[in-house]
């Protein structure tokens, strides 16, 4: 069986064990044919500091371990002709059937990052976050054959309606939004729930020394002292600016 390429002192729950009294572990598993560029991220900051106390557990595969060629090649041209090339089933099936032999309902949750899927927000992130165990797939090429999408992955996962050269990218997106709402991966509790979209408004302004920054001055309001005066200016500055840059998110 190929080896995980996993997170450096990360500790290795199993897939449906937590990792410890009050801790609640999140394992990843990122199928990609660019495992050393996306490792380095993964240990690195808020995610390397996560793997090491065991909430977070996030393991990068070379796709191309499981191909049975021995080119180790992971695309074949289209049928039906067109430009560009195609990502064969066969390596796709065979890492998340090495990867998850056991996997049952929902466990792993098997991810295709794809354009074409559910477009990733904070409510969905939050979902993920809430699960034990992820399989996120990247895409190459023209895309994917059909048969991954319609057989093998329980949803597609889209972070934007544009197009980018592979799912690599998107992995780094999906596993930071969802890796940092695991309970004990962000210090302070209290930043999470206060961010852009956790209550449908974008997050206010903030400020911190100088008061004074080449003639323009902190708001008088946040350097008063007065906590229920700063909350509701914090939400006042949260509203105006939610109306003023994204009216879609407030009926």
């Amino acid at each position: 069986m190929p080896k995980a390429r996993g997170v450096r002192g990360a500790q290795r729950p199993r897939s449906n064990e937590r990792s410890g009294p009050g801790q609640i572990a999140l394992r990843i598993d990122v199928v990609t044919i660019f495992p050393d560029a996306l490792t380095p991220f993964f240990r690195a900051a808020l995610l390397g500091k996560a793997s090491e106390r065991g909430l977070v557990d996030v393991r990068t595969h070379d796709l191309r371990d499981f191909t049975s060629n021995k080119h180790r090649k992971v695309d074949d041209e289209p049928f039906g002709g067109g430009p560009g090339m195609v990502m064969t089933p066969e390596p796709l099936f065979a890492a998340v059937e090495s990867i998850a032999p056991h996997r049952t309902t929902d466990n792993p949750r098997v991810i295709l990052l794809s354009p074409q899927g559910r477009r990733l927000t904070q409510g969905i992130a939050r979902e993920l976050a809430s699960l034990e165990w992820l399989v996120l797939l990247c895409g190459r090429y023209e895309g994917v054959d059909e048969r991954v999408a319609a057989e093998l992955v329980d949803e597609e996962l889209s972070i934007g309606d544009y197009v980018l050269a592979g799912g690599e990218a998107a992995a780094v997106v999906v596993v930071d939004a969802v890796a940092r709402l695991v309970p004990g991966v962000v210090g302070e509790p209290g930043s999470i729930v206060r961010e852009s979209f956790e209550d449908g408004l974008l997050d206010h302004p903030h400020y911190t020394r100088p008061a004074d920054f080449r003639g323009h001055a902190v708001p008088d309001v946040l350097l008063s002292g007065d906590h229920g005066a700063i909350e509701k200016w914090r939400r006042e500055q949260a509203e105006h600016r939610t109306r003023e840059r994204r009216p879609d998110l407030r009926p």
